[in-house]
């Protein structure tokens, strides 16, 4: 008798002990791993110092102008967790998810005459591809598709963009040159939690109500005050590459009052500007790379540019002369 009581004892064991480890994982899945960003990487943006002035002053052959592109903001819900400027050819290959407005196609299988043919969320016309990680409330549970379907920690609501503003400038020391048709660039570092330098760091954070403040950490912002993300992109081509094997060199970033490197030449500076409304104290954190920790330093974004030769040309010539524009 004693031996079937044993084995019962161990049945029993083996099917509390299989539950339990069930329920553990999960509960730990359904968190996700490194789900929140780290304390640290919050910041009142109350104690952030006022930022002084960042434009250069603009010289007497500057290109003023600006150009507004209207793309709505996601309405559409494109969202992916590809890469067409980083990994094209390669589905999911960014681990993270993507949110879009231009360019309704774009995917990691995406080619430039498929782009080319595509429908478009901007009321111009423009069939340019501009698209970042999306943000999330991770004490919230994803629901719909992409809330839990990139993984690796990047789990939980999607706070939809409460506005886009998709926007192309001059250069403060002279004029710029047309892009050419699907140039790629990039702004910012995906792995800048471990690279050990900042020096790509581009991303700046803030809140709606005190536009002279920016962070690289996530602001935690006054009741009633939008968090917003600001990406600026490098605007000195090398004149000859639509992209670089790094995806970075064959476009940089101006020097000293806006002066393009040597052997590089200025085209229109794109500046993506996203808001969010976030209840106060509310947590929120950037999709990433699993070991990058979601920290909002690792911001960053891309741009497939597939206007046609007629829409960069007005572009090119709004900057250049001093107009302010609508695309």
């Amino acid at each position: 008798m004693g031996n079937p009581r044993r084995l019962l004892a161990l049945v029993i064991c083996l099917v509390l002990g299989g539950g339990l480890t069930a329920a553990v994982l999960g509960a730990s899945r359904a968190a996700g791993p490194h789900a929140r960003a780290a304390p640290a990487d919050q910041v009142d943006i109350r104690t952030v110092p006022r930022t002084p002035a960042a434009a250069p002053a603009a010289g007497p052959d500057a290109s003023a102008g600006s150009v507004a592109v209207a793309c709505g903001r996601n309405e559409q819900g494109h969202y992916n967790e590809d890469n067409l400027v980083v990994s094209p050819g390669l589905r999911s290959g960014a681990h993270h998810t993507h949110a879009y407005v231009g360019n309704l196609s774009t995917d990691a299988m995406s080619t430039d005459a498929s782009l080319d043919a595509a429908a478009t969320s901007c009321t111009g016309g423009d069939r340019s591809t501009y698209y970042w990680p999306v943000l999330r409330r991770p004490d919230r549970p994803g629901i719909r598709p992409h809330e839990s379907s990139a993984a690796h920690g990047n789990e939980g609501q999607i706070l939809p963009e409460a506005s886009v503003l998709v926007e192309f400038r001059g250069s403060p020391a002279g004029k710029v040159v047309p892009m050419p048709r699907f140039l790629r660039a990039m702004t910012g570092d995906a792995v800048a939690y471990t690279a050990g330098s900042a020096a790509d760091v581009r991303a700046r954070w803030g809140c709606s109500g005190h536009p002279d403040r920016s962070t690289t950490g996530y602001p935690r912002c006054p009741r009633g005050e939008r968090v917003t993300r600001t990406l600026v992109f490098p605007s000195c081509w090398n004149g000859l590459d639509n992209t670089a094997p790094d995806h970075r060199s064959h476009l940089r970033f101006p020097g000293a009052g806006g002066v393009c490197p040597a052997g590089t030449f200025a085209v229109p500076e794109l500046r993506v500007s996203l808001a969010y409304e976030v209840p106060a104290g509310a947590a929120i954190a950037l999709d990433s790379f699993p070991e990058q920790r979601h920290s909002p330093r690792t911001d960053h974004a891309m741009f497939v540019n597939a206007m046609t030769d007629r829409q960069m040309a007005e572009v090119v010539a709004c900057l250049n002369e001093g107009r302010d524009c609508r695309l």
